[in-house]
């Protein structure tokens, strides 16, 4: 076992709480099937050094466990505990307090795939985009960042061979797997891409903005190869919060509620910037989910957009031929909610065919278990039709999946209306 140096022992050894859990929740009433377009998983130990040459197996990550079994990433010199934070669905908020715990400290459906379907059925979930833990960065930054780069290569290979050769392979119908791309460089990502379509993959995570680890901009033509491989294999390009490595945090003394009070921050710059890099005016096919980042603040951006643009003249970055930003918003991106009840009176600025629902299990930011009653709340008013688009039929558009079978959920005569 490699040494940890003693300010990391003392933050892994230091005394933990007690773990407990909620009382076991009772099946859910469905108002309608959901498909979550952000869940997360938590990767088990031998992730990598299964899957790669054995020539590699001492360089890639793996864990290590401390004298009182609790498991630490190592990852060249970097030491990580897996937080609270991985999987907070089933735990007390008080004891949300991101210290490092054992697998046995989360629920067993935050680990296992199979044993999440039973979590997805009592929330009536029908089928989730799966993205990875805070280890390893919801674009897969942490493997780009390892020094040895081919380590870092194969890490990010083996971390997608696992997401469809096992969780997925659990249940295909049930989950719609997303993989990560390789940042190091834009023509082996684009490979990878090409040969994980093949595979099934229909997703991809990406950074919102590269240049948050010291990568090539977005207002290059650095990543064109990347960029046609997603449009070409219909690879939907997921822009997660944080996942340039950083959140909105507006002043040093600012506590975590001011971060999470802001993500939607995070997605509203995202998108301004990736419009404005001319990214979907080149590769007008491409299709961007704002993963995490909420619906509420789109009219708003919708009228910056519109106003920016009558300043056309002064422009030096669009032209008078181009299509106005706001109808490239509405032709190449679409947006998440985990909770936007204004959202859902204004679907007429924002579209109803570019709205989808996310419950982000097992983080601290889900819905999980009571995501039926929340969508309900918000989408009662509305027509069926149009409840059934955002539930479930926009999903199952974008990311090219089925709808839930009619015979998924066993409902009342109201619910069955709805989903009829």
């Amino acid at each position: 076992m490699r040494d940890i140096d003693e300010k990391q022992k003392a933050a892994v050894q230091k005394e933990r709480h007690p773990t407990s859990f909620l009382p076991e929740p009772a099946p859910r009433d469905v108002f309608c099937p959901l498909i979550s377009v952000d869940d997360h998983v938590l990767e088990p130990p031998d992730i990598f050094s299964k899957r790669v040459p054995a020539s590699l197996r001492d360089a890639v990550p793996y864990i290590e466990y401390m004298p009182d079994g609790l498991p630490i990433w190592t990852i060249e010199d970097t030491r990580l505990g897996i937080t609270t934070g991985n999987g907070s669905s089933g735990r007390p908020i008080a004891e949300w307090n991101n210290e490092a715990q054992k697998y046995e400290d989360f629920r067993v459906g935050v680990w296992d795939p199979t044993a999440r379907l039973a979590d997805m059925d009592l929330n009536g979930v029908w089928a989730s985009v799966l993205f990875p833990s805070t280890i390893w960065g919801f674009a897969g930054t942490r493997f780009v960042r390892m020094q040895n780069k081919e380590a870092g290569l194969h890490s990010l290979r083996a971390y997608n061979d696992w997401m469809i050769e096992e969780w997925t392979a659990a249940a295909p119908d049930r989950y719609i797997p997303s993989q990560c791309a390789w940042l190091g460089d834009p023509t082996v990502a684009a490979a990878e891409v090409r040969r994980n379509a093949e595979r099934g993959f229909k997703a991809i995570s990406f950074m919102e903005n590269p240049e948050g680890l010291g990568l090539p901009s977005l207002y290059t033509d650095y990543w064109d190869p990347f960029f046609i491989a997603c449009a070409d294999t219909e690879t939907v390009i997921n822009l997660h919060v944080g996942s340039r490595g950083s959140v909105t945090v507006p002043s040093e003394a600012s506590p975590k509620e001011v971060s999470l009070a802001l993500f939607p921050v995070n997605s509203m710059a995202a998108l301004v910037d990736w419009i404005y890099s001319r990214v979907p005016l080149r590769f007008p096919t491409i299709r961007i989910a704002m993963s995490e980042g909420g619906v509420s603040w789109v009219p708003m951006i919708i009228e910056r957009l519109a106003r920016v643009h009558r300043q056309l003249g002064a422009s030096v970055t669009w032209y008078a031929t181009d299509p106005s930003p706001v109808d490239v918003l509405h032709r190449n991106f679409w947006f998440a909610s985990i909770e936007d009840p204004s959202a859902f009176q204004l679907l007429d600025l924002i579209g109803e065919d570019k709205v989808m629902v996310e419950t982000d299990y097992p983080h601290s930011d889900s819905s999980w278990p009571d995501s039926q009653a929340l969508i309900r709340s918000s989408l009662e008013h509305l027509p069926p039709s149009t409840v059934r688009k955002i539930c479930y039929g926009n999903a199952s558009r974008l990311y090219r999946h089925p709808v839930p079978p009619a015979d998924f959920f066993s409902l009342p005569e109201v619910e069955a209306q709805v989903v009829a």
